[in-house]
């Protein structure tokens, strides 16, 4: 087998067995859809969906000062995150610019695991590898030690409460316990891509298949679909969730991608890109570069990532991710413009489709919330 073959996750003869359209993602041959991507898309917003992340980049930070390693390495305070709850956080280069977004869960007192997307956990596992000299803390590779499967959706809580007896109603968003689901051990956190309330599962590679199908038959009843990466992406685009490579890469900071909020400068203790950050954050307030906006079509023509935005006929910005919105009915993006174009309901604005200017309004993301 070569190196340059993909890596498969402990579900891919399912997946095969389900008639999935298989895609490389990140090194991964991954599930892109199973049927139609508007009906799982669907499914998640009124029923339940389930996905196999089992991409995801696992690392385990362990040790005296795994806290304290973790406060010099990533932008966010992790010492303060208690035991039991996750944080999204970013991983930045000495400059600013943004290395991944992450979500670190503190496990235990001494033990915290950073889940990085698929295409950057090797970059991750580097940097925090790096950053941890002089640290009494052990940075480990455990990308090999998990599956990853998520349930999401409105009728998730029902389903996964039908196998476990763990406490899911005092699970708040962003927190996460050990417990056992059809009688596998996992971590059951309550996080998610897609806008809707779900739970992700960190289980052995070797339970995987017997977790995905139990959390299949019980999910048949109310409408559980599998779902692939395809409806993930219009998910997360219309819940106004950024995507690693689009709406966040090196050349943008936190400050630069709206998500500043991400940065604790009043931590103790210096970070990784602390000096940068504090002039991008000054610059932002000062004169802000463009903003991530949302942009909904007039027209039926997708906009797709790299596509100039444009007011009398110059460039203002530029498309991150577009794709057909199954929830408005209609083409939707995520883009970066100037500011003087950044307000909801700015005039004359269009998208550079081939040559053609397409009409679409400017609205704040993200383009659809859950109702509580």
């Amino acid at each position: 087998m070569s190196s340059n073959a993909p890596r498969l996750t402990a579900l891919d003869a399912l997946h095969r067995s389900l008639g999935a359209t298989m895609t490389d993602f990140a090194g991964w041959d991954m599930p892109l859809r199973y049927g139609s991507e508007r009906d799982e898309h669907l499914a998640v917003r009124t029923r339940a969906g389930l996905f196999d992340l089992s991409h995801m980049g696992e690392i385990t930070v362990t040790g005296p000062q795994a806290a304290t390693l973790l406060n010099h390495a990533l932008v966010g305070n992790i010492a303060s995150v208690g035991v039991g709850r996750a944080r999204y956080t970013m991983i930045c280069r000495e400059d600013g610019g943004i290395l991944d977004d992450l979500i670190v869960y503190r496990l235990a007192e001494n033990e915290y695991m950073v889940v990085a997307n698929a295409s950057n956990a090797q970059v991750v596992l580097d940097a925090l590898s790096e950053r941890a000299a002089g640290f009494d803390a052990v940075v480990r590779d455990d990308r090999d030690a998990y599956a990853l499967i998520a349930v999401q959706g409105p009728e998730s809580p029902g389903i996964l409460k039908s196998l476990t007896d763990a406490d899911l109603d005092g699970l708040k968003y962003y927190a996460g316990l050990p417990g056992t689901v059809a009688g596998v051990p996992a971590l059951i956190a309550r996080t998610g891509y897609t806008g809707e309330d779900g739970f992700e599962l960190f289980v052995a590679p070797s339970d995987a298949e017997k977790l995905w199908q139990a959390l299949t038959d019980a999910g048949a009843p109310v409408g559980l679909v599998p779902c692939g990466l395809s409806c993930r992406d219009t998910l997360r685009l219309e819940a106004g969730m950024p995507l690693y490579g689009h709406e966040l890469t090196t050349s943008l900071t936190p400050f630069d991608a709206g998500l500043g909020r991400v940065v604790k400068f009043e931590k103790e203790g210096d970070f990784v890109g602390r000096a940068a950050l504090q002039e991008a954050a000054s610059r932002a307030e000062e004169n802000p570069p463009r903003v991530l906006v949302g942009l909904v079509a007039e027209g039926r023509r997708v906009p797709r990532a790299g596509y100039p935005v444009v007011a009398d006929g110059k460039v203002i910005g530029e498309v991150t991710s577009g794709a057909p919105s199954p929830t408005l009915g209609k083409p939707i993006a995520m883009a970066y413009v100037d500011t003087a174009h950044a307000a909801p309901g700015t005039a004359g604005v269009g998208v550079d489709i081939r040559g053609s200017h397409e009409p679409y309004e400017v609205v704040a993301l993200p383009f659809y919330k859950r109702q509580k």
